[in-house]
């Protein structure tokens, strides 16, 4: 196998005890975990400085690390981060109602300017994800994003399944990401027909469905990364629309996940 270490997004467990949740990930074959760090959730953002080099103590304690976060950015989530041991938070780049793209590109990057010292002060990583919609959707968009900083302090979050709903094929999306990547997220979508023939005008939602059956293709990333050598983190994001089967889906597809890596 590559030198893959495989995360989990822990979203769907926010009302779960963390030695459940170290319980429950270790058991499926995870390395460590992305902990969402966000009002409700096992650590919320007020608490994130007690509570985050804590969740890591616990977590440490069934061999599950905290890999990333998805969380604020501010001084104390930043040094929190470092206490626990945590490299990565990830963000989204969310373009606003009123803004166009280039001025949001624009705003985008002096934020992450702004957040440099504290990057480098306290060696975290912030993680951009490209996300369908009103994003920065592709891996296009996070190479213009991106370019000329540091990986180590502003990289990227490649998501194969936005990706696949908005961009490039996946050697294609990898070629332009490579110099700034530091997570692949693994999930899966469709896009279906949200109303019926007769009507005037075809609307469309987005499905989240498990990793064999959607838009992206999970073997093409696997193929892509092992030729490129990847030894990083790959997040399983857990994310299904039928959320009453997320137990079932997310150890599915961490056997498929695992058996697409193993040479």
């Amino acid at each position: 196998m590559a030198e893959i270490t495989f995360s989990v997004f822990t979203k769907p467990w926010r009302t779960q005890p963390l030695e459940w949740l170290g319980e429950m990930v270790a058991r499926l074959g995870f390395a460590g975990i992305e902990l969402p760090v966000r009002p409700g959730y096992q650590v919320p953002p007020e608490k994130v400085s007690r509570g985050l080099p804590e969740a890591a103590r616990i977590l440490d304690g069934y061999g599950v690390k905290i890999l990333s976060i998805a969380g604020p950015t501010d001084e104390a989530t930043i040094a929190a981060c470092a206490e626990a041991g945590v490299p990565i938070i990830r963000v989204m780049a969310r373009i606003a109602p009123e803004e166009g793209y280039l001025e949001a590109e624009a705003r985008f990057r002096r934020e992450y300017d702004a957040l440099l010292p504290l990057l480098e002060k306290y060696h975290v990583t912030l993680g951009v994800q490209n996300h369908c919609n009103r994003f920065v959707p592709n891996a296009l968009g996070l190479r213009r994003l991106l370019e000329g900083y540091d990986p180590h302090q502003v990289a990227a979050v490649w998501d194969a399944a936005h990706e696949a709903l908005e961009g490039c094929a996946p050697d294609l999306a990898l070629d332009l990401v490579w110099p700034y990547l530091c997570m692949v997220n693994l999930k899966n979508a469709i896009r279906r027909r949200a109303n019926g023939p007769e009507a005037e005008e075809a609307e469309w939602e987005i499905y989240w469905t498990s990793g064999r059956h959607g838009f992206a293709s999970w073997r093409w990333v696997a193929d892509e990364l092992l030729r490129r050598d990847y030894a990083g983190i790959v997040c399983l994001t857990a994310e299904y629309s039928d959320e009453r089967s997320v137990d079932r889906l997310i150890a599915e597809d961490m056997a498929f996940a695992r058996s697409l890596f193993t040479l």
